[in-house]
């Protein structure tokens, strides 16, 4: 059990817990200091630029602005001088300069969500290794039991959203926060009640990674900072509530810290630092002026229980890159073509704005201005000979700039390989080929980024599975053996098939010696459904 300090006489020093964990606190704040200077405002770009953040903007700001919009995006950022000056709130532009058109069409967010749709858009199939079937129906059936009580199919798609936005993410092994089932119990509940997987997303997640091997991670960061308030479990806060293992730990900084001025908002700050033999939870003081881990106190300190000598946490690249922890961002190869598409959509809006309706250019007319306006049937008279009214205006065709509007297009469906065909948008024919071969021909750069990203997802799964069996192995819900504990991911295929090519492609794995209840996972069936055979 962990051992939670709730008097300062017996509070552990930072310093003396992570000697017992082979670490310096100067190297982890070292760490810590290069991440939010450095890693934090890349991986918040990202961000910000697949989700195009929406603000709000008080009206008066927005009326000093001369913009009618209450509202400001984070993809205006990247907009050229000469239109940021003038849709910036509290910027008093001439006034004689009319207010900036501003479109914003976030081309990242469609892309991404296609590219997660087609990864995790059905649940994949967990096949164990093991020798024994009996032994392969359990581990199978343990395994789904933790994912689904994990989030299932929700939580795959929340962690390839991460790891395609920020290049990378990482998942750690946890106990469950429910009390565990009896031993009575089926394995599946036994299972589900003691562990759950949690996504930790890289702005909060920190490796201290080997000198030898960028690959091995000597032990993980875990920096959370929110409202003492929220942290302390408000009902009126807008977060969550702390898991279970964290809310006994707060409830010791309570305990040892003072009572903050009604009037602040103060933070609290922890930092939990897991190896593969313990794991320790070190708070700051909220009115502390120093974010040093000598200056912590170390709250929470418990050996490894879950699975010792194996470090709790499985690291996912998006895409991989050599020689380099992080993976490639799906984000940052778009963000220059969304800022010249922006630019240019702001351009068009304005041209359109100025010739969308006619003008009059009036010579030697007295009071035209305040004459009734122009139209059929009005007439117009003056002495003067030179006298006249000339229409200027209108709408007209811009061909260089519709084709470079679709060229920024079709510069982003290279970058990303995510046609709008992804998505339903049909362009292009397809000829006189069957839906599906079409299909698999028009989206051959889509499929094959999605191959090549399930090795490296698949990989990260299929290491979690034998922490998971490791664990419960440890824990007595399920006794396995390393050898046994190798899973594969099966896939599903991204694009659909007519159900008599599923029937077919069924019989034929049938013929090549597939066991039934397998092909009746992937038809959906389930053995015990009537009229299974």
């Amino acid at each position: 059990m962990p051992r939670t300090i709730d008097a300062p006489a017996s509070a552990l020093t930072a310093s003396s817990a992570l000697a017992a964990a082979g670490l310096s606190p100067a190297t982890i704040d070292s760490l810590i200091a290069s991440h939010e200077s450095t890693a934090l405002p890349r991986l918040d770009t990202y961000f910000n630029y697949y989700r195009n953040t929406l603000s709000l903007t008080p009206s008066g700001l927005a009326r000093a602005a001369g913009s009618s919009r209450p509202y400001h995006l984070a993809q205006q950022r990247g907009l050229p001088t000469r239109l940021r000056l003038l849709s910036r709130p509290g910027v008093l532009p001439d006034d004689r300069i009319p207010a900036a058109e501003i479109v914003i069409e976030n081309d990242i967010a469609w892309r991404l969500n296609a590219m997660v749709d087609f990864m995790f858009g059905r649940p994949l199939k967990l096949v164990s290794a093991a020798g024994l079937p009996v032994a392969r129906s359990q581990i199978e059936l343990a395994l789904e039991a933790v994912w689904e009580a994990s989030g299932g199919i929700s939580l795959l798609q929340d962690l390839a959203l991460l790891a395609h936005i920020y290049g990378h993410v990482d998942l750690v092994l946890r106990r469950a926060p429910a009390e565990p089932a009896s031993d009575s119990a089926p394995l599946a509940q036994r299972a589900a009640a003691a562990l759950r997987i949690e996504i930790i997303e890289p702005t909060r997640g920190i490796p201290a990674l080997s000198p030898s091997d960028y690959r091995r991670i000597d032990a993980y960061i875990i920096r959370l900072r929110r409202p003492a308030r929220s942290a302390h479990g408000d009902p009126g806060a807008a977060q969550p509530p702390l898991p279970r293992w964290l809310r006994a730990a707060t409830a010791a900084i309570r305990t040892v810290s003072p009572d903050p001025a009604p009037t602040a908002e103060p933070t609290e700050l922890l930092t939990e630092i897991i190896t593969a033999h313990d794991r320790h939870l070190l708070a700051h003081d909220p009115s502390a002026r120093s974010a040093s881990l000598s200056a912590a106190r170390t709250i929470e300190s418990e050996p490894n229980s879950l699975c010792p000598g194996h470090l709790p946490v499985v690291h996912i690249q998006n895409t991989s890159q050599p020689f380099t922890y992080e993976g490639l961002s799906e984000v940052e190869p778009l963000i220059p073509l969304q800022d010249e598409l922006n630019t240019r959509l702001c351009d068009r809006a304005s041209r359109v704005t100025l010739q969308s309706f006619k003008m009059y250019l009036a010579k030697g007319l007295e009071n035209f201005t305040q004459a009734r306006p122009v139209g059929p049937g009005q007439i117009f008279f003056s002495d003067d000979t030179n006298a006249s009214i000339e229409a200027f205006g209108g709408d007209a065709s811009s061909p260089s700039e519709d084709r470079h509007i679709e060229e920024i297009r079709e510069a982003l469906d290279k970058a990303s390989g995510v046609p709008p065909l992804a998505t339903g948008v049909v362009r292009a024919k397809v000829g006189n080929l069957s839906s599906e071969n079409a299909l698999r021909i028009t989206l051959t750069g889509m499929l094959a980024r999605t191959a090549r990203k399930q090795v490296t997802y698949g990989r990260g799964i299929a290491d979690m599975c034998s922490l998971i069996l490791a664990a419960l192995d440890h824990a007595g819900i399920l006794r396995t053996q390393p050898s046994e504990r190798a899973v594969k991911v099966h896939w599903p295929d991204p694009l659909p098939i007519d159900d008599r090519q599923k029937l077919e492609n069924a019989r034929l794995k049938r013929d090549l010696g597939v066991p039934q209840e397998r092909l009746l996972a992937e038809l959906g069936y389930a053995p015990n459904d009537p009229g299974v055979v």
